[in-house]
């Protein structure tokens, strides 16, 4: 158990490191006006938690910089709220604004908004397939032979895909065709698609379409792509402008991490609701070991839509983070959920 003296020393060592980035001695601790102790007895403190692990030392200073067990204990138990600017609050508000905007655009313009509020990565998780469903297809012939579908989502997100049509399929059958998939599978999870097609649709084809085999085949070809979790990433190289990156293959490898969707998005899709905090080799991956990632998910009632995060150096403006992220997934939720009730109004 820590007394109240090094709780004090510990939280002003690491406010200090986060934004300095440089070793704080006891001298400068001494200085600060909430700081009554002599700079002995916080040199002997400093020593005691340096032994407890919370601090460690540098080669290059006399002075302390705080330990990955140190910002856990920050995190969770010496963090004060951090009261976001006028400023930065009517720029995220901004955007939000025009309702008119598409999911990709929000999202994108969040993770743009959030990289440069912070100086940091932002990373944001689009809807898991099993949230998202089809709102509406079209079929639009480029060519005797060529057609493009273009899906559109509850979220508001379009999918374009193109397809080869057969030689013997009927103009007029794969308009039946098309009409049948938006009458059955409206609303329907994009998950389910393949269950739906080779059930109902498939039925129905067999009544209402000459060559329903063709029919159905490319329609299935059209729709059931692979479906990939969607990543919006902004500010990719700011992790670059921060003091503790300058070794160049640790950042090639962060970078090649980020650029991965592969890699990233199962760790974002597997957070629990609210905000969560990993902490240098708290993270799973080798390549952010030295970084934290701060994480928040934003939902439609009771389903999770997806995540938001910010990835940047263990020295990290934590507080800061948190409070934007809160902020936004609030912002998130609340639009997200208009367009919801304003699609289940519209069926």
């Amino acid at each position: 158990m820590l007394t109240e003296r090094q709780l004090l020393i510990l939280q002003v060592i690491i406010d200090d490191f986060i934004q300095s980035a440089q070793p704080v001695g006891s001298r400068a601790i001494s200085k600060k006006d909430e700081v009554t102790y002599s700079s002995a007895t916080i040199r002997n403190e400093m020593a005691d938690l340096e032994e407890m692990g919370f601090l460690q030392k540098t080669h290059s200073s006399s002075g302390r910089i705080p330990s990955e067990k140190g910002y856990r204990f920050y995190v969770d138990h010496l963090m004060a709220p951090f009261r976001l600017s006028d400023r930065d609050l009517e720029t995220i508000q901004d955007t939000f604004n025009d309702h008119l905007m598409e999911y990709e655009k929000v999202v994108q313009k969040s993770a743009e908004v959030l990289s440069e509020l912070t100086n940091y990565t932002s990373i944001i998780l689009g809807p898991e397939v099993y949230e998202t469903r089809l709102k509406q297809l079209q079929i639009i012939p480029l060519s005797s032979h060529s057609a493009v579908a273009i899906l559109v989502t509850n979220t508001g997100h379009v999918q374009h895909r193109s397809f080869s049509i057969p030689v013997d399929i009927d103009p007029a059958d794969l308009e039946t065709t098309v009409n049948l998939l938006n009458e059955r599978l409206h609303g329907v999870s994009l998950l389910e698609l393949n269950e739906k097609m080779q059930t109902e649709v498939l039925d129905l084809l067999k009544k209402h379409t000459r060559n329903y085999k063709n029919a159905y085949e490319y329609i299935k070809a059209a729709l059931l792509d692979d479906q990939h979790a969607q990543l919006y990433v902004s500010g990719k190289t700011n992790i670059m402008s921060q003091p503790e990156f300058k070794d160049i293959d640790k950042i090639r490898s962060l970078l090649s991490v980020i650029e991965q969707e592969h890699q990233i998005a199962p760790i974002l899709r597997k957070n629990a609701d609210g905000i969560q905090v990993s902490i240098g080799r708290e993270n799973e991956l080798e390549a952010m070991r030295d970084c934290s990632l701060i994480t928040a998910t934003y939902s439609v009632g009771n389903e999770q839509m997806g995540t938001i995060a910010l990835l940047g150096p263990t020295r990290m403006e934590y507080s800061k983070v948190i409070s934007l992220l809160n902020v936004l997934s609030g912002h998130m939720n609340k639009t997200f959920r208009t367009w919801y009730e304003i699609d289940e109004y519209r069926k």
